[in-house]
């Protein structure tokens, strides 16, 4: 159980906040796109008026715009090469994009497409190659056909320029978004990238402080609280907005007791929250406040970055890929999470108002579950891959050297299902000395 402080300004100490118009702009791939256009259509009016404003000014200074006619020819030609090769090298990133995806989801795991499809770097050379078809689209709308210096009204000086900004610009972005879909197609740099993410949720849980006891009082006895149902629409519950469930307990004078956890999937009739003392708010307000969506994300769920990288290990084991480094190098970071997870009591977070008085308390998985859901299924897919068992004897050893005295449990009934594994699949007495032994590489 963890217990957030009230802060003496603002309620600080707590997840990160939920906005689910955020959440579902950086997963939607249309939003970046539709941007772009809709601001080279601006552009491409403000550089055509700029065009005229010089035509005006050089008769003005000149008398003639002979010298702006003479551009108008290469002007033509160049942008007009750039609005017929744009659109190609527009569906070149976009195979590009499908290739990445579908080799992610075969060597990975289908959770991990998600690091795909919120990559803002994908969004902007999307959205850069086709601002820049937009542009050069339209600007060709504002070209004249004609030779009379006396009858030119505009001369695409700088919608030209321009244009090769936009082309420069693209082309920046199509060599760093190659890179990029180089980097995630290697496991090494997946892994370290759901690692990453699951420690900014971890950095949550750390800053709302360690446990202060059980929140005695908080719930009333069986059948004294009063439970809403989920009247919204099924789903994963993917976060909550902890600003706005508090404020809606403090309002109603009352503690709500979140009963999923976050990745729990919910059906409509499903107990959503327990509510103790004060009045019960209504379904929908504390349905406007759960996003629920068809997919988990790691924004507040520190589980489903252990699920993902569970995920790449055990794949890495199949029989087809029967990769065990990879799966090695996944319990690395599962070691590197649990040892900074150990020190600091979970099961229950416990959110405060300005007052300082807990108004939601949020249940999480604790201890002993995290533990299965790191080692369980990667201990069953790799007790016959001596460097898989290595690794894991190894990391148990840490924690159980790390972890504090209450919390040894768990580790132990790891090792010694680890132990009983190997022996049912290493008959020869030296095979199972070897494959037991603790060596932080594998085999190194």
């Amino acid at each position: 159980m963890t217990d957030s402080r009230p802060a003496p300004a603002r309620h600080r100490g707590r997840l990160r906040p939920l906005s689910p118009l955020r959440e579902h702009l950086r997963e939607a791939f249309w939003f970046a796109p539709l941007l772009g256009c809709a601001g080279a259509v601006l552009l491409a009016g403000v550089t055509l008026w700029l065009d005229e404003q010089a035509v005006r000014v050089t008769v003005r200074e000149t008398g003639t715009a002979d010298d702006l006619v003479n551009f108008t020819t290469a002007a033509q030609s160049i942008v007009s090469t750039v609005s017929s090769a744009m659109l190609t090298f527009i569906g070149v990133v976009f195979s590009i994009s499908l290739v990445s995806l579908q080799m992610a989801a075969s060597q990975f795991s289908p959770r991990v497409l998600r690091l795909y499809v919120r990559s803002r770097l994908t969004k902007a050379t999307f959205a850069s190659c086709l601002a820049t078809f937009v542009f050069t689209l339209l600007v060709q709308l504002g070209y004249e056909d004609t030779d009379d210096p006396a009858l030119v009204i505009s001369v695409p000086v700088a919608s030209t320029l321009v244009a090769l900004l936009l082309v420069f610009l693209s082309l920046g972005l199509f060599v760093l978004y190659v890179q990029a879909t180089l980097r995630l197609l290697r496991v090494p740099h997946v892994i370290d990238r759901v690692t990453r993410e699951s420690l900014s949720v971890l950095a949550g849980y750390r800053l709302l402080g360690p446990a202060t006891g059980p929140a005695a009082g908080l719930l009333p006895p069986d059948g004294a609280a009063v439970q809403l149902l989920h009247e919204g629409h099924p789903g994963v519950l993917r976060g909550i907005d902890i600003t706005r469930l508090v404020r809606l307990a403090r309002r109603n004078g009352a503690v709500l007791h979140l009963v999923p956890r976050i990745g729990d999937f919910i059906a409509p009739g499903t107990p959503t929250v327990l509510v103790a003392g004060g009045t019960a708010p209504r379904p929908r307000r504390v349905a406007a406040a759960l996003s629920i969506g068809v997919d988990r994300t790691m924004h507040q769920d520190l589980s489903f970055g252990f699920r993902q990288l569970v995920d790449i290990a055990i794949r890495a084991l199949s029989p087809a890929t029967n990769d065990p480094t990879t799966a090695v190098q996944a319990v690395d970071r599962i070691h590197q999470l649990l040892a900074l997870l150990a020190p600091y009591e979970i099961g229950e977070l416990r959110h405060r108002d300005a007052a300082g008085d807990v108004r939601l308390v949020q249940p999480v998985p604790e201890w002993p579950r995290t533990v299965e859901l790191a080692f369980t299924e990667i201990r069953l897919c790799g007790a016959d891959q001596p460097q898989v068992t290595r690794r894991l004897a190894a990391a148990l050893g840490d924690l159980l050297r790390i972890a504090p005295e209450a919390r040894c449990a768990p580790l132990l009934v790891q090792r010694a299902l680890l132990q009983r594994a190997v022996e049912e699949h290493v008959t020869d007495p030296a095979g199972r000395a070897f494959a037991l032994e603790p060596d932080r590489q594998g085999i190194g």
